[in-house]
């Protein structure tokens, strides 16, 4: 395709009926305003399919995703920790063992929350819908979503949690008797048990803090650090809790995901704010794409292909079926314009061409003015002649 046929599409692309965004846009500083009404169409379809070709497995995490952006516009977000720091922000449910998003939504920007416990919980609550998702599964979280008043309501529905959690949230023990000392050693822990509710105290290169509904305090597992020993560091093993192994375990989704999307985006520099949102659904949809494949082939085990396509591979032959695709179902050619008379120049100055119908019947020179619209030849029409009715008429 054409440089100008390309732009020429992207310029008419709109996710809702212009009509009714006019409509919305009139709501303008209400509370019936959607800030997402441009969007919404394609928004809801992809949270739907997401959510209809696949059922996570047992272990699910949720972090948030960035969609770079520079725009200027009020929902655009700044989050220094993560690779891409400005854009837009989405809450993603995903499967802990390969990735997929199962469940999302688009951060609008502040608002009250209707939970009363903050943006951490109202985000988890809306991205865990119970009666399709299911109880039994094991929520891994950060330290921003992380609340004992969040595990404890996820364990009564049969959910269990584990998080790395912040020492200042409302209903973290503040005893100082069972803390870390001033200059913990490497591997030193300590927890305390509050009902359900397992906190735990860690030191690695800092300390570390958990929360969690489902570990016991360690079983004696380790992990290889570089501890000094009489001014030597060496590498040596050291204890570790099993909500520590098992959090860096299932919390990598989201970055393989955002890897996964980076290798073959789709994305490119736009003015209008919902095409940068267009562009990143694709994409989701074409990592879920593959994600699936990579799972079907697993549950085949065809023995004529013994390795999955590459990522790379499946995008090249996705853009191939979908180029099929749209040659099947390309819209059918306009109707052959209808035979209608149309006469050269204009006025006084009328041209005249050898009639068609005449040169063939051997009258070598009649002129006439008019001519067919549809078949393109001269063809008399007067009064005393009418070879424009006849030429049709005879087929």
């Amino acid at each position: 395709m054409t440089q100008d046929r390309f732009e020429a599409i992207m310029w008419s692309l709109h996710l809702s009926d212009p009509k009714e965004d006019e409509e919305n846009d009139k709501k303008k500083n209400t509370a019936e305003y959607d800030r997402l009404f441009k969007l919404k169409p394609l928004y809801t379809d992809m949270v739907t399919a997401c959510k209809a070709h696949f059922q996570p497995r047992q272990n699910v995490f949720i972090d948030e995703q960035m969609v770079a952006s520079k725009a200027r516009i009020g929902m655009k977000q700044y989050m220094k920790d993560k690779p891409t720091q400005w854009g837009y922000k989405l809450f993603v449910l995903a499967d802990s063992s390969i990735g997929y998003t199962w469940n999302f939504f688009v951060y609008q920007g502040k608002s009250e929350s209707t939970t009363g416990h903050g943006l951490g919980y109202s985000a988890v609550m809306d991205l865990l819908p119970f009666s399709l998702l299911g109880k039994g599964y094991l929520l891994f979280t950060d330290n921003f979503y992380t609340s004992p008043a969040l595990f404890t309501d996820l364990s009564k529905k049969n959910i269990g949690c584990c998080g790395t959690i912040r020492k200042n949230r409302v209903g973290f023990p503040k005893t100082q008797t069972n803390d870390l000392p001033e200059k913990a050693d490497r591997g030193d822990m300590r927890w305390i048990q509050s009902g359900k509710l397992l906190f735990v105290k860690w030191m690695d290169t800092r300390e570390v803090t958990m929360c969690s509904t489902v570990n016991q305090v360690e079983s004696g597992q380790t992990v290889r650090r570089q501890v000094k020993t009489a001014g030597v560091w060496q590498n040596r093993s050291i204890p570790v809790p099993d909500s520590i192994v098992d959090y860096n375990r299932s919390m990598g989704g989201v970055d393989l995901s955002d890897s996964l999307i980076g290798s073959y985006t789709v994305r490119h520099k736009t003015v209008k704010w919902y095409k940068t949102f267009f562009y990143h659904f694709m994409d989701i949809a074409a990592v879920n794409s593959y994600l699936l494949h990579k799972e079907l082939f697993m549950l085949r085990q065809d023995p004529a292909q013994k390795n999955p396509v590459t990522h790379k591979a499946f995008r090249e032959q996705l853009a191939k079926e979908m180029l099929e695709f749209a040659e099947d179902s390309a819209a059918t050619p306009p109707p052959h314009p209808t035979c209608m008379p149309m006469f050269f120049g204009s006025g006084e100055m009328r041209v005249g061409k050898y009639c068609k119908r005449c040169h063939d019947a051997g009258l070598l020179r009649v002129k006439t003015a008019a001519y067919c619209m549809s078949c393109d030849v001269p063809l008399c029409l007067t009064a005393q002649k009418n070879c424009f009715s006849l030429w049709h008429s005879e087929g």
